[in-house]
């Protein structure tokens, strides 16, 4: 008699015993994905989800697609992972420097986090400063500079920076420093204040889900190379996602460095540094001294098979229409997702971008972190859990379309979102 499979609920007792929390730290513990194909994927219960997590971000082709399966298969066949230069990604930076804006040089890791930090680092490097300035609820990773008031609840006064974890050392809230996003006004102020101490300034220009004002971006621009500030553009969701050339291509400006992730790993773990050829240096030892040097590597950093799944990922999305598909998908799913709402007479925004957004339930407009703290957050959560029960699977704050979703997928989509809407209070 053969054992009977395992359910859900198996899984998530296991995880409990092993796991802190019962969970990656990534997610909700109480679900655990068996499968994806396409633009769905499906529980270890077999339940079947329309998917807009897909994975947080990388798979902008869904799941499984057969020539990104095809690719790694291949690689897979010569070797994973050689902690030595490969051609394939030496091709895929070739690739990034001809796409982005910024990139004269890349250097990989593994995770957009490290990304993130190692920016920051390089900045300092660059500039000889120590401060960092960010903006109030940007999301740039687990180090101790990033998780500086990335979700505070205790609001305080600007620009004194939040731990939003345990174990940070105080020595490092001191040198960071905080300003409200979309607030150029405030933004230059503390600039001018600290001119010549901050080395570098990192803001996702798509904050999260909330747009940049109109002149926010340029204006951040002005103001670092006034004052010999390195601009970072955390591009780990924005990166090949928002154009081929990323946030830069489509607001058109473009920062000294930025970071990548996600979708150049085509569902693998890599990201990367890319910037000017000066600033990139500083990982070049033998161009800036031993005192200018900033060591980094990393076991899989550049991996091949990583590689070559982002390879093909960037040469599908190269083909003519793909950028029209997806926006035009997205306009549609925003339309799906507000209607009912109005229908059923909630105040509600829908922020974003059509390539990435979601809704905020509150009347005002949503210009920064705080607007969305002062949202009716419970209504939010009560709305998602519906939206799960109705076959969505997406994250607490964001709605990611993909190029798999068909067009049934939208129209179920579209009733699963009335249905939450009918039974939403």
């Amino acid at each position: 008699m053969m054992d009977a499979p395992f359910t859900q609920q198996d899984w998530i007792e296991r995880a409990e015993r092993v796991l802190p929390a019962g969970g990656f730290g990534n997610f909700d513990p109480g679900i655990v994905i068996r499968e994806g194909k396409g633009a769905r994927v499906w529980d270890e219960d077999g339940r079947e989800y329309i998917d807009y997590l897909i994975g947080s971000g990388p798979m902008l082709l869904g799941h499984g697609h057969p020539e990104v399966l095809e690719a790694t298969r291949e690689q897979l066949s010569k070797g994973m992972t050689f902690f030595a230069n490969n051609a394939r990604g030496i091709e895929l930076a070739e690739e990034i420097c001809r796409a982005v804006a910024c990139a004269e040089q890349v250097r990989y890791v593994s995770s957009g986090g490290e990304a993130d930090m190692y920016a920051m680092r390089l900045a300092r490097a660059f500039t000889g400063r120590d401060k960092i300035l960010k903006f109030e609820g940007g999301y740039h990773g687990m180090s101790a500079e990033a998780q500086m008031s990335l979700a505070p609840t205790r609001l305080v006064n600007f620009p004194l920076a939040v731990p939003d974890s345990a174990g940070i050392p105080q020595s490092v809230r001191d040198e960071m420093l905080v300003a409200p996003f979309n607030d150029i006004d405030f933004a230059r102020q503390l600039i001018a204040e600290h001119a010549g101490e901050i080395a570098g300034i990192i803001v996702e220009p798509l904050q999260r889900i909330i747009p940049p004002a109109p002149g926010f971006l340029e204006a951040l621009r002005e103001e670092c190379s006034k004052h010999g500030i390195v601009l970072v553009f955390d591009e780990i969701v924005t990166g090949f996602r928002f154009a081929y050339g990323g946030a830069q291509e489509h607001y058109g400006v473009v920062p000294d460095v930025c970071t990548l992730g996600k979708v150049i790993g085509g569902g693998f773990p890599l990201a990367a540094i890319a910037g000017r050829a000066d600033i990139m240096a500083h990982f070049d030892k033998a161009k800036v001294g031993e005192e200018g040097f900033l060591m980094q590597l990393g076991t899989l950093s550049g991996n091949p098979v990583a590689a070559v799944a982002g390879l093909k990922t960037m040469e599908i999305l190269r083909r003519p229409g793909s950028y029209a598909r997806l926006r035009e998908t997205g306009e549609t799913l925003m339309a799906a997702f507000s209607g009912p709402l109005t229908e059923a007479g909630f105040d509600h925004q829908v922020v974003g971008d059509p390539t990435l957004f979601d809704i905020v339930f509150t009347p005002n407009p949503v210009k920064d972190y705080r607007d969305v703290l002062k949202s009716d957050q419970g209504r939010h959560a009560r709305f998602n859990t519906l939206l799960r029960d109705c076959g969505l699977f997406k994250l607490p704050g964001k709605v990611y379309p993909c190029l798999a979703l068909t067009a049934e997928d939208i129209e179920e989509t579209a009733e699963a979102v009335r249905e939450a809407a009918r039974r939403l209070d």
